[in-house]
C-alpha cells in the first residue's frame, strides 16, 4: 500500500467558496498545474481562493481545502494517474498520451511525497506568488488530545504554525461569494 491524499469535507464551505468543490473522499494532488496560463494577481472570488488554498480532486475534478493522508492500493493509484493523465491531455493541452501519462505520474508522486504521515492526517495548502515565482506551503493539522478549556467551542484539529510565515492568512468573505454565486446563476 502507498499513500495518496483524499479529499475531506468538515463542513459546506468548500460548496461556497469554489466554483466545483471536490466531493469527499477522492484521490487528490496539490493542482497548481491547473493555473498554469493564469496571471495570479488577476484571479479574483473563487479562482482566486481555487488558487490560494486548493488541493484538485481527481474524480470530478473539483477543489477541496483540505485532504487527509490515506492509504491506495497499487490499482487505486493506477486510477488516479490514469484520470489525471486523461485530463492534462483534454484540458491542458499535454502534446501527446505519454507527455500527460509522465505528468500525471510526476504529479501522484509528488502529492504522494505529502504523505509521509500516518493515515488520517489531515493537510492544507497554502498557494502564492514571492519574487515571480508560485510557492505552496504545506501544513499538517493534527487532532487534538484534550477538548479546550472553553467548552462552547470544541475544535476538532488544531493548525501547527511554520517558523518564518510572514504573510497573514487570507479570510475569505464567505457570505459575499455566495450572494456573487447566485447573481451569476
Amino acid at each position: 500500500m502507498i499513500r495518496l491524499p483524499r479529499t475531506l469535507r468538515l463542513d459546506p464551505s468548500d460548496t461556497v467558496v469554489f466554483e466545483r468543490a471536490a466531493e469527499p473522499g477522492e484521490w487528490a494532488v496539490p493542482g497548481g498545474f491547473a493555473f498554469w496560463d493564469e496571471d495570479p494577481a488577476a484571479l479574483a472570488g473563487r479562482r482566486r481562493q481555487e488558487f490560494r488554498a486548493g488541493f484538485l480532486g481527481l474524480e470530478g475534478f473539483g477543489w477541496s481545502t483540505l485532504v487527509e493522508v490515506a492509504e491506495a492500493t497499487p490499482a487505486e493509484r493506477a486510477a488516479a494517474v490514469d484520470a489525471l493523465a486523461a485530463r492534462i491531455l483534454s484540458t491542458y493541452g499535454a502534446p501527446g498520451p505519454e507527455a500527460a501519462r509522465a505528468a500525471a505520474e510526476e504529479e501522484i508522486a509528488f502529492a504522494a511525497s505529502l504523505c509521509g504521515h500516518p493515515p488520517g492526517t489531515v493537510l492544507a495548502l497554502t498557494r502564492s506568488v514571492e519574487e515571480g515565482a508560485v510557492r505552496e506551503r504545506f501544513r499538517t493539522l493534527h487532532r487534538r488530545d484534550s477538548p479546550p478549556a472553553d467548552r462552547t467551542r470544541l475544535p476538532v484539529f488544531g493548525v501547527v504554525e511554520v517558523e518564518g510565515e510572514e504573510e497573514a492568512p487570507e479570510r475569505p468573505d464567505l457570505l459575499s461569494l455566495d450572494r456573487a454565486a447566485g447573481e451569476g446563476r
